[in-house]
């Protein structure tokens, strides 16, 4: 996700500052390379050590006649993103106010001056978080195209936001985002079908594909709407549902609105009527299946001309029967076009799929993450 990307992490003197070894640990992850900049009060937090060996790279803990604010954040400096986590108030408010007493503000100066994308994971106590004055400084530094990552308020505290979401909003502020100013909405895992109270008819997706698949509309700039039977994730708007039909319902809402469907979800074909009392186990039990409505159709029908990009699992292993299965798919509702898999692949990290238009046949295999940018890129070709 960040495959390439510079890094400048600017630490300030919140406890959170414990966390940012972690955190350039996973930047590095994903792919960047990170420097660290502390101010005098992160210093008595976290030892610059402690970073240095996170980073395999110095630390900066003073300004010197290297005039290393220019060298990392300047016009031609080496950082391609500078990160403020965590940022104080203290911090948010020099900035706010071009005040230069610290590395991490002269560097945030010399950034927006060069014209190097910021982003800020603010982490303070939540009286702090809610003063006038912070407030209106967020504001301000937000009006300059900074963005802000929001901090989780709990338990008195705006704690900092967690890893996953500052590192997709980095990657986000990296990317050439030809999503932006586009809403995408993505349906992603499995759904359920109630037997009684305590069973359900359902199947072994996973969701990871259509969760990789919104954090990547996210990161190349599109609002996105996630609608799956799972956790709350930080970017998307999620939209929780467990049956076929309120996936439905709930898709069909979403999508008045989306400039573009991407239907992830291995929606359930088929439901039953549910009893109201659990049924006793032991005896010899016969369910009477009932067909789903197809979601893509219904959509297809309320929004005819949405762009949609499908997904077709199939069973045989064979290519070309994935093709001809997408194929059918890709006329049916004149989709974009089609994501075709081997059923196999579903829970798994990895995948190998055919990303099937009108008029080719491209192969992907490799992780789901990077196949979801994949997907991502095409959709940006159709929506324009």
């Amino acid at each position: 996700m960040l495959e390439g990307v510079n890094v400048a992490l600017g630490v300030s003197g919140s406890i959170a500052a414990v966390k940012t070894v972690e955190l350039a640990h996973e930047l590095r992850r994903q792919g960047a390379t990170v420097r660290a900049v502390m101010t005098d009060s992160a210093r008595g937090i976290v030892h610059p050590w402690a970073l240095e060996f996170a980073t395999e790279r110095d630390v900066v803990t003073e300004i010197t006649g290297g005039v290393e604010h220019v060298a990392l954040c300047g016009s031609d400096g080496w950082a391609d993103i500078l990160l403020l986590a965590p940022a104080t108030a203290n911090t948010v408010g020099k900035i706010a106010g071009a005040v230069d007493d610290t590395p991490v503000t002269t560097c945030a100066t010399t950034a927006l001056g060069a014209g190097v994308p910021v982003v800020v994971a603010p982490a303070m106590h939540e009286p702090m978080y809610d003063h006038p004055g912070v407030l209106e400084a967020i504001e301000r530094v937000e009006s300059w195209g900074v963005d802000f990552v929001d901090p989780r308020v709990e338990e008195g505290k705006a704690k900092i936001a967690t890893e996953e979401a500052i590192v997709c909003a980095v990657a986000r502020a990296a990317s050439d985002r030809p999503l932006e100013g586009r809403y995408v909405v993505v349906t992603s895992g499995a759904t359920s079908e109630p037997i009684d109270p305590v069973r359900v008819l359902t199947n072994r997706s996973s969701g990871k594909m259509g969760r990789a698949v919104a954090r990547a509309c996210y990161v190349l700039g599109a609002d996105v709407t996630l609608i799956h039977d799972g956790d709350d994730v930080p970017y998307a708007d999620v939209r929780t549902v467990e049956s076929a039909a309120e996936m439905l319902e709930v898709t069909l809402e979403a999508c008045g609105e989306a400039d573009a469907l991407v239907s992830a979800a291995a929606v359930g074909d088929y439901t039953v009527d549910a009893s109201e009392a659990k049924l006793r186990s032991g005896q010899e039990l016969t369910l009477d299946l009932e067909p789903t409505p197809k979601l893509i159709d219904q959509v297809r029908e309320a929004r005819p001309d949405l762009p949609i990009v499908a997904f077709k699992a199939e069973t045989s292993g064979e290519d070309e029967a994935m093709i001809d299965a997408a194929r059918a798919v890709l006329e049916r509702v004149d989709a974009a076009f089609v994501v075709a898999n081997d059923a196999s692949v579903m829970g798994g990290d990895r995948t190998r799929a055919l990303l099937v238009h009108a008029e080719d046949v491209a192969q992907f295999s490799g992780a789901k993450a990077d196949l979801a940018d994949e997907i991502a890129r095409s959709l940006a070709v159709v929506v324009g």
